[in-house]
This record gives C-alpha cells, sequence and structure tokens, in this order.
C-alpha cells in the first residue's frame, strides 16, 4: 500500500481497536489488529483509488473521528490534547467501510477483489485472508471487532455507498443482520 494513505490507515485502524477492543493478551491483540488493518487497508485502497485522490487526501485532511465518537457514545468525554490527535487522521468512510468488511467475509472478499481497479493494485494489501476468511481464532481474538451487530450503526453510516461501489445492491447482507 502506497505511504501516502498510511495515516489514515493507521489512524483508521486505532480507531476500530479502541471502539471494539480485542480480547485480552498480546496475541489477541495481534490478531485483532491484523484483521484491523487489512479492512481499513482495503477500505482506504476503494476510497482513495487513484494517485490524484490519494494527493486530494494529503492536502485537504480526512476529516477526523468526530462523527464516528458521537455514534459509539466515546465523546462523552472531551477528546483533547496530543494523545488525541490521531483522530484527525480517521476517515469516516474508511472506518465505516472497514466495519462493512469486518461483519461480512464475503463482502471483504468482494472488495479486495475490485482493488485490481484500483491505481494500489490487487497485491497492495497483501493477503487478506484474516479478513476474507477468519478462522475461530481470529473471531475469538476480535469479538466486538466482528460482531455484525456491534459493528452496525458505523457500517451502517456509508454501506449503501459502499455496495454500490462494488455493484454488490443489498444483496449482500451482513451474517446475522436481517
Amino acid at each position: 500500500m502506497p505511504s501516502d494513505l498510511s495515516p489514515v490507515i493507521t489512524a483508521s485502524t486505532r480507531w476500530l481497536l479502541s471502539a471494539f477492543p480485542p480480547a485480552t493478551g498480546p496475541f489477541d491483540d495481534a490478531l485483532a489488529e491484523a484483521q484491523a488493518r487489512h479492512a481499513a487497508t482495503i477500505a482506504a485502497a476503494l476510497r482513495y483509488p487513484t494517485a490524484l485522490d490519494a494527493e486530494l487526501l494529503n492536502l485537504l485532511g480526512p476529516g477526523g473521528s468526530g462523527r464516528l465518537d458521537r455514534v459509539t457514545g466515546a465523546d462523552a468525554h472531551p477528546l483533547t490534547g496530543a494523545a488525541h490527535a490521531w483522530r484527525t487522521q480517521v476517515d469516516e468512510i474508511v472506518v465505516s467501510w472497514a466495519a462493512c468488511l469486518l461483519a461480512n467475509p464475503d463482502l471483504a472478499a468482494l472488495a479486495a477483489a475490485c482493488l485490481a481497479a484500483t491505481h494500489h493494485g490487487a497485491d497492495g494489501v497483501g493477503d487478506a485472508r484474516r479478513l476474507t476468511i477468519p478462522s475461530p481464532r481470529d473471531h475469538r481474538a476480535a469479538p466486538l471487532l466482528r460482531h455484525p451487530d456491534l459493528l452496525g450503526p458505523i457500517a451502517d453510516l456509508h454501506r449503501e455507498t459502499l455496495l454500490g461501489l462494488l455493484n454488490a445492491g443489498p444483496a449482500v447482507p451482513s451474517p446475522g443482520r436481517s
């Protein structure tokens, strides 16, 4: 993945992990981070498919986590200061699309297949099996991060846009959601 998307991918991954923390333990942390990073990387590549899109992102900025924090209730205590500056690099649409991919492995596989049509190419995200074919261990490491009902409010923010982009239509439901 080109480094010009790295700040957004890193911040969006961090936001997902802070909103939907993994099970306890360093191995669970690593597995959950791998899943969240793959989802954020694929979402960012689809959101910013050309070099020009990435340059515009660098010029204008991603928008921050404000709305996401309101949806999850994280704004109950003001998040100010240098410790929370990373939140300015969060892209709401990238996080929403990543939530869609985490909740639905079939949609994640379709999204990964669509990367070939972007400037980043199909090889830009590496092997996303933890995202597209999650093992029981992956689910145990990230039970909140993979739970469709918990991810629903975030995924619903921009799900229709993602489905339209992937030409998936509403026929690709999330497991466990009606």
